[in-house]
């Protein structure tokens, strides 16, 4: 499995498995499954509630033989309630406890809005936090103590902008990783050449287009990434999926990427996805394709009266 060497030389496999939307036992046996292929690399959160089981299925792996907790790359992320700086250390401790682990491997922000501690999904405007009540800057400071505790090996954020990045930039240390949406509709070219020029790597969600997300989150005009014409005429000069073109393009551009996936055969087919090399030819037709389309477009956080018009319009 092909590796993005972060800050400090760690090492996290390209392609990994995302859990959101997975839960209970059907997320246990996809962690299983997935490791008995030879995924390494498990991305989960706080508000995804699977955090118990993504631990128990990493307690099993381990007592089955199928791997050792070294060899795992394990993502946990920060919740927008825990923002102010002396709640990020003990957010961190409460993840570690229920996936019942001694330490992450990369630990994230994973949005960069707030919420007034406690509120898990605001209801108004009043239980927001402005980015003054609680500066971003802040907030990555109590990271940084936090990576310094061991707690964590590695720490970054997710949904990040270049706008969001550069007020970080005064730290002592940029992000080891940002996680955004991306795929050929979603490049994101500019954030990608920031993040090149930071040092900070980038990890793909939703390259498959998340359509299993809830009906409320959907257009009903999105487009479908599988039909793409250009994605479907390379999936038959490859001899895969349009899946796997899609997973595989993260890869070759030298991204990481974190496909959800539960059933055997996509965990299996996904895992495949990341033997297959892009030529330079077709990496440049997919990314001509870009036409920043976001599937998850952030218009649920929208705050103005505490400054978040639109997260992403930064």
């Amino acid at each position: 499995m092909k590796q993005i060497t972060l800050q400090q030389e760690i090492k996290m496999p390209a392609l990994g498995l995302g859990t959101w939307k997975a839960q209970g036992q059907e997320v246990v046996h996809a962690i299983l499954e997935a490791i008995k292929i030879g995924y390494r690399h498990i991305d989960t959160a706080m508000i995804y509630d699977n955090e118990v089981e993504v631990g128990q299925a990493i307690a099993l792996a381990i007592e089955m033989g199928l791997c050792v907790r070294e060899e795992l790359f394990v993502t946990s992320k920060l919740w927008n309630d825990r923002h102010q700086a002396n709640e990020v250390l003990p957010a961190l401790e409460a993840s570690l406890d229920r996936l019942k682990i001694d330490y992450l491997d990369l630990y994230l922000i994973h949005w960069p809005i707030a919420f007034k501690s406690g509120v898990i999904l605001p209801e108004t405007h009043e239980d927001y936090l402005s980015l003054s009540e609680a500066p971003l800057l802040d907030t990555w400071t109590a990271m940084q103590h936090a990576q310094s505790t061991g707690l964590t090996r590695a720490i970054g954020v997710s949904n990040f902008t270049v706008g969001h990045l550069s007020l970080l930039e005064s730290c002592s240390s940029m992000p080891a990783v940002n996680q955004v949406e991306m795929h050929p509709l979603l490049t994101q070219d500019k954030l990608r050449g920031y993040c090149k020029e930071k040092g900070i790597a980038l990890t793909a969600y939703a390259p498959l287009g998340s359509t299993d997300r809830a009906a409320g989150m959907k257009s009903s005009d999105e487009p479908n990434l599988f039909d793409i014409p250009e994605v479907q005429d390379m999936a038959q000069r490859y001899n895969c999926t349009p899946a796997q073109i899609l997973i595989s393009y993260h890869i070759s551009r030298g991204d990481s990427v974190i496909p959800k996936a539960v059933q055997h055969q996509h965990l299996l087919d996904n895992f495949m996805a990341a033997q297959i090399a892009l030529s330079d030819r077709d990496i440049t037709q997919l990314t001509a394709l870009d036409k920043a389309y976001r599937f998850i477009n952030g218009h649920f956080f929208d705050c103005p009266e505490k400054g978040y018009d639109w997260v992403f319009s930064k």
